[in-house]
């Protein structure tokens, strides 16, 4: 297990070094000054679309509605990057990492926009009937088969990112956190969360969206809640969380209590890889869902998609940010999803702990969901629809190992594997960045813009 981890922390120091923030934060800087700030601008307009979009497009092609679509892609973002992956990067970045993850976050809506538009745009019918989409089809059907390499390259590494990100990561921290507040074995956790998942993600991308359509609103909108009434009972915290936050974006931080210090790089580091652990823009995944979207304007589905990252990461994660940096707690030394049911538990003793461990159970749940499909879809552009069966068993089986592996090497090799697949999808996107702005730029002037056409 040394080696394998040594392995991996040499690999993750190059895939996450300086080059890599360049690209993430360069593609999605780029894509909003080529849109023009758009994502932001039309923010409002991406909520109305979303609202009516609820019900099955009658006009649209695809499996699910452009609202389930969303879900279904939330479902796979609002996870442990929301609670134990924000506790991490300021336990090791210190209060400034926030501010990069914000960064992220708003560069990053112009890139999840940018994904869903290329997903629609470039999705194909395979021979069950249903669309299929993402990174892998749009780099192979819109730059060429002489890129088709690059597209394998990105189902490769997103067939193994699911079982780290989506699978083993989500298991772990859940039955971590149960033991922790009911006393539940990791084992018993893990064999009831392979029961419950398994029930949903063999019945496909139609039950996985219907019940991630339920599930997604209720789960964020309780804990958003939840951390409000943390607030409120830090009130007067909060503007002094927020000078921390912004003193120390660019400033280092010095040791304290147990805080071992922090450089203004580490601030960078881990709020771009939380970040983008947390809302996925740039890795790829979320255009897999969007792609099965009930819709044919391209650019429509992506202004429902870039909401995704804004609800996760400048609403949710700042809920828990928040929380954890005006308890005072952050320099304790704890991290993980531990520090943020310390933060709670602080200001709501006896009750914070135990709704904490329930809402990192419920979102790890839904993150499972959500990214079995998006491995599912790449084992498939590898292997064909035959495989599919043979992917899902096996991501169910691997549910109750993950919650009794080790946890410090399946965060390693979680981020390696997102970055692995950041890559080619952010080279992909950068060089579709002309479709990108033709069809917005089509949209908005009037004109009627459909999936495929002009290919």
């Amino acid at each position: 297990m040394e080696m394998i981890s040594s392995v991996f922390s040499a690999i993750n120091g190059v895939v996450w070094g300086p080059l890599m923030l360049i690209l993430l934060l360069g593609v999605g800087f780029y894509l909003q000054a080529g849109l023009k700030g758009m994502p932001l601008r039309k923010l409002g307009t991406g909520f109305k679309l979303l609202w009516n979009g609820r019900a099955p497009g009658k006009d649209g092609d695809g499996e699910i509605s452009p609202f389930n679509a969303l879900m279904t892609s939330l479902s796979a973002t609002i996870g442990t990057g929301n609670i134990a992956g924000v506790a991490t990067a300021i336990a090791l970045g210190g209060p400034g990492a926030i501010f990069w993850m914000w960064i992220t976050a708003l560069v990053g809506m112009a890139t999840k926009y940018a994904e869903a538009v290329c997903a629609v745009r470039y999705r194909e019918v395979d021979d069950t009937g249903n669309h299929v989409g993402g990174p892998m089809y749009y780099i192979r059907n819109g730059l060429g088969a002489k890129w088709g390499w690059l597209g394998g390259a990105f189902a490769f590494f997103g067939c193994f990112a699911a079982f780290g990100i989506g699978n083993t990561v989500q298991s772990n921290s859940v039955a971590d956190a149960l033991e922790t507040s009911f006393a539940i074995p990791h084992w018993v956790s893990g064999l009831v969360m392979m029961v419950l998942a398994g029930a949903v993600i063999l019945g496909g991308i139609k039950r996985i969206s219907s019940v991630a359509g339920k599930l997604v609103p209720f789960m964020a909108i309780a804990y958003f809640l939840a951390g409000i009434i943390i607030l409120v009972i830090n009130a007067d915290q909060i503007g002094h969380a927020f000078g921390l936050i912004f003193t120390y974006a660019f400033n280092p931080v010095a040791a304290t209590g147990g805080f071992a210090g922090a450089a203004v790089m580490a601030a960078i580091r881990f709020g771009v890889a939380r970040g983008i652990f947390s809302n996925e823009a740039g890795l790829g995944s979320a255009p897999i869902a969007h792609a099965a979207a009930q819709t044919k304007n391209p650019v429509r589905q992506g202004l429902v998609a870039m909401l995704g990252t804004f609800i996760d990461t400048i609403i949710i994660c700042t809920i828990t940010a928040l929380a954890i940096i005006t308890s005072g707690l952050w320099s304790s030394g704890e991290t993980g999803a531990a520090l943020t049911s310390m933060s709670f538990d602080q200001a709501l003793p006896g009750v914070g702990n135990h709704l904490v461990a329930i809402a990192l159970a419920v979102f790890a749940f839904t993150t499972i969901l959500g990214w079995s499909f998006y491995g599912e879809k790449c084992f498939q552009y590898l292997f064909g629809t035959r495989a599919i069966m043979l992917y899902r068993i096996v991501f169910v089986i691997a549910i109750p190992l993950g919650a009794m592996a080790k946890l410090d090497l399946i965060w390693l090799m979680a981020d390696t594997f997102n970055a692995l697949m950041a890559i080619p999808n952010l080279i992909g996107l950068a060089l579709l960045s002309p479709v990108v702005f033709k069809l917005t730029r089509d949209y908005f002037d009037g004109k009627e813009v459909l999936a495929g056409e002009d290919r």
